[in-house]
């Protein structure tokens, strides 16, 4: 089932009539995020908007903050009372039509399209394989540090992953440092110190990772943002992936490099971190079999 809200209406029926020249289809130009919702809460909305509005105005795209609002309280009521108990809440915007070429239409008119669909309770926590990918992510872009619409780059790194047997696709940026994972970001624990890419690597700051960057020093671990080069890689004890649907994601191996991330003492302590805080935010406990509802 996929809810689907547009103009401020649910329908079930994802057959929409759309503009064909809007922007968002004839250059990828616009923006996307995809929340967790549990029990009827979205977890870290009020970061996922504030990230969304921040994105808009980089781009130059005008949306009311009440409208995005709008769409995540009303998708969020209505996976409660269809009691929905774990979903993804993924909202779409586009600079809307436009006439042909690079240049901007006068006066845009957004498109703005929200969905709602049920998600799989073994998402959540499960271990990954990553392989190395041949693509790099270009820190000089801004695309890099939004949930930019235009992401085959990262399309093609996670066929080219899973072509090789492997969950997620790892890149590094244009001067050969871990960047993150096609669909999340990535944390290595060296010497028992978390450390993650900095913004200035090619990668979109999460919501997990704002989490766990803004919480996890006070459950008495060191963890910092720094540039990353693969010889910490090769030296690290346990790699996980963080996403707003995955949550935490141990990496059980990166090429033929073998971890045993699933075991690891601090990535337990920061999965129990992260139940804590949605079992508060949401009401609600996540495991990797589904809601305690």
């Amino acid at each position: 089932m996929l809810l689907l809200w547009r103009d401020g209406g649910l329908t079930e029926n994802a057959e929409q009539s759309f503009d064909l020249t809007d922007r968002g289809l004839m250059l990828g130009d616009g923006v996307f995020d995809t929340a967790l919702v549990v029990n009827g809460r979205i977890h870290r909305s009020s970061y996922h908007q504030s990230r969304l509005l921040a994105a808009l105005r980089a781009l130059s795209i005008p949306v009311a903050p009440e409208r995005i609002a709008q769409a995540y309280d009303t998708l969020a009521e209505a996976a409660a009372s269809r009691k929905i108990s774990r979903a993804s809440l993924r909202l779409t915007i586009t600079r809307g039509p436009g006439p042909r070429g690079l240049g901007w239409p006068a006066t845009p008119q957004p498109s703005f399209i929200a969905t709602l669909a049920p998600l799989a309770g073994t998402v959540a926590f499960t271990p990954l394989t990553l392989q190395v990918s041949i693509i790099r992510r270009n820190e000089t872009s801004p695309a890099s540090r939004i949930k930019a619409l235009s992401a085959l780059d990262a399309v093609m790194a996670h066929h080219e992953a899973i072509m090789a047997g492997c969950d997620e696709a790892l890149q590094l940026d244009t001067t050969g440092n871990v960047a993150c994972a096609a669909t999340g970001n990535l944390f290595l624990i060296v010497n028992g110190r978390i450390v993650t890419p900095a913004t200035t690597q090619a990668i979109l700051p999460g919501t997990i990772r704002d989490l766990l960057l803004g919480g996890v020093s006070r459950h008495g671990h060191a963890i910092a943002e720094s540039i990353v080069p693969w010889a910490d890689v090769e030296k690290a004890e346990a790699v996980f992936m963080t996403n707003s649907l995955r949550l935490l994601a141990p990496v059980s191996r990166i090429g033929d490099r073998v971890f045993a991330s699933a075991t690891h003492e601090i990535i337990l302590s920061l999965q129990d971190f992260l139940r804590g805080d949605i079992e508060q935010e949401c009401g609600a406990p996540v495991t990797t079999s589904g809601c305690g509802l």
